[in-house]
């Protein structure tokens, strides 16, 4: 990805965080295919999260997904990163797109160091919160490796569909 198109992306990806929302007939369907733990942790998600995870969802769709194994992990993928604010996830992409420099340059801002930890930390804590959800052992695996490729054949599409939502 060209420096012009990533901070594009991250236009975009801003934009869509405070605009975002999720409808109560979306809630209603969720309702139809996840376990009442699930759901209860997709309701603990932040409201970004939330509209992230069906986004994510809908393009495994588009692209014929129907495992709900891997949608599930799709929808749930950034429950650990919990109500994080927007300053720290702009230092977080900041830091992943410019150099870790960023971030450690923030971490002297008061009270920024924990929500940068839970945003570095997130795919691990995700995978944990699924876990507890009792969501079966690949969807957690493929939440916690989000970021690492795995010899999952769902997991190239499920990190395609993470970017570009």
């Amino acid at each position: 990805m060209s420096r012009g198109s990533w901070w594009a992306s991250k236009v975009r990806q801003t934009w869509r965080h405070l605009r975002a929302r999720v409808e109560p007939d979306e809630r209603r369907e969720l309702a139809g295919w996840l376990t009442p733990a699930e759901l209860a942790l997709f309701e603990a998600m932040s409201v970004a999260d939330q509209r992230h995870g069906l986004d994510v969802v809908a393009r495994l769709r588009e692209r014929g997904m129907s495992d709900r194994e891997v949608l599930v992990a799709g929808l749930l993928h950034d429950a650990g990163k919990g109500c994080v604010g927007l300053l720290p996830r702009i230092v977080h992409s900041l830091g992943q797109g410019v150099g870790p420099w960023v971030v450690r340059l923030a971490r002297r801002w008061p009270g920024l160091g924990p929500d940068l930890d839970r945003l570095r930390d997130h795919p691990e804590r995700s995978a944990a919160l699924a876990a507890a959800a009792g969501c079966p052992a690949r969807t957690v695996e493929l939440i916690r490796r989000q970021d690492v490729p795995t010899d999952d054949p769902a997991w190239p599409l499920l990190r395609w569909a993470d970017e570009t939502s």
